[in-house]
This record gives structure tokens, sequence and C-alpha cells, in this order.
């Protein structure tokens, strides 16, 4: 499986725009994502950030394909928003734990996080996660993540995860002071724009929403 995503970031006051104008040329997308066999596609916001996120089965020129078959739709969206990511290339694979991808998604909760890393510290973003991965070896995760993928552009850092709810279960103490001694760090290099880690710091970051999903065929 090969995985994409985008990011960009709405003007400012253009977010009702761009709500409107990604329902008048939704169903054109689909027909672009059917016709690819691109699969899982999502698009999510926080504040006037967007992430995008898409699967296929075989690796593909996405980009040029989109240029070609809907720049009049992309077209649309030029003057009101600005791209993070750099149009035509993905996203800087920061981490990944794929583990055992669910084909259904019924019992899946979908996480999607952004965070804003400080100057000068995204190559220790890095090391921290490929450390991640040596540690956990080449047996695949069984879960509860899966497909869990960090990307990261402009400074910013983009999280999709796909948590199968039948599996989840509180955190030991044990377990929980790992997280504490992990995110404290983590708060050390960069800034979160989403809800995710409030519980430690007690603040209040608005959490991240799905503005659309296609499934795929």
């Amino acid at each position: 499986m090969e995985r994409y995503s985008f990011a960009m970031e709405v003007k400012k006051g253009q977010m009702n725009l761009y709500r409107k104008k990604l329902g008048e040329i939704w169903q054109e997308l689909v027909v672009f994502l059917d016709e690819n066999n691109i699969r899982n596609f999502s698009i999510w916001n926080c504040r006037s950030l967007i992430f995008g996120y898409c699967e296929t089965e075989e690796k593909k020129d996405l980009y040029t394909a989109a240029q070609e078959q809907i720049s009049p739709l992309i077209t649309q969206m030029e003057h009101i928003v600005t791209w993070i990511s750099t149009p035509g290339q993905n996203m800087r694979l920061m981490y990944h734990n794929f583990g055992i991808v669910r084909e259904n998604k019924e019992l899946i909760r979908h996480r999607m996080f952004m965070t804003k890393l400080k100057p000068g510290c995204e190559e220790e973003y890095k090391a921290r996660h490929d450390a991640l991965i040596e540690k956990r070896g080449t047996v695949p995760d069984p879960g509860p993540d899966s497909n869990f993928s960090i990307w990261s552009a402009g400074g910013y850092i983009f999280g999709y995860d796909e948590i199968d709810t039948s599996m989840e279960v509180e955190e030991t103490p044990e377990a929980h002071m790992e997280t504490v001694a992990w995110e404290s760090r983590q708060l050390e290099i960069m800034d979160w724009i989403t809800n995710d880690v409030d519980w430690l710091t007690e603040t209040c970051h608005p959490a991240s929403m799905r503005l659309a999903w296609h499934a795929g065929r």
C-alpha cells in the first residue's frame, strides 16, 4: 500500500468559503478518486490548517494525475489557500507504525493531530521516532494502533492514526509514567495545535475535525 498526504492553510476569513467550495467540487473529486483507485481519502481541519490523506494499492504519480484531470477544481481553491506542503511532492514521513491495517473501519477510531515544531527541532523529532521504529523491530504491531503515520512540512507535524476500539485498554500506571515522560520532552521541542495533550498541560486546544471522507471502491 502507498500513502500520500498534503497540507495547506486556509487564508484568514476564508474557512466558510473553503467548506462551500469543497462541497461544490466533491462529486467531481470523487470521480477522480475512483478512477485512480484512491481509497481512504480524508480531509481534516484544525483552526486554519488542512491535512489530506489517501492510499493506493500501487505507487502512482497522483500529483501529476491531479494536475491533468482535476486542475479546474484545484484552481477554484487557489485563491483561498496557501500550500504548506510542496505541490507535487509527498510530505516528509517522520514515523510509521502501519501494523495490521483494518480493511473494515466500523470499529476504528480515527485520530488526526497537528503540532508546530520549534526552530531547529525537526531532526530530534525524527530521531526520537526512528528509535521507536528500531525498538519495535520487524514484527507488525497487532494494535490497537494501525495505519499510523506522521508527516512533516513547513515546520508542522501532521499525524494520522487508525485505532481499533475493540483492542483499546486503559494505561497501566507504569505505561502512563512513560507517556508523561515522552510527552514532556515533546512539549519542549514543539507546540501543540490540537488538543491531544491537554490532559497533561491543562490548556485548551481545539480538536481536529474530519471535513470529508471517501472510502473508495
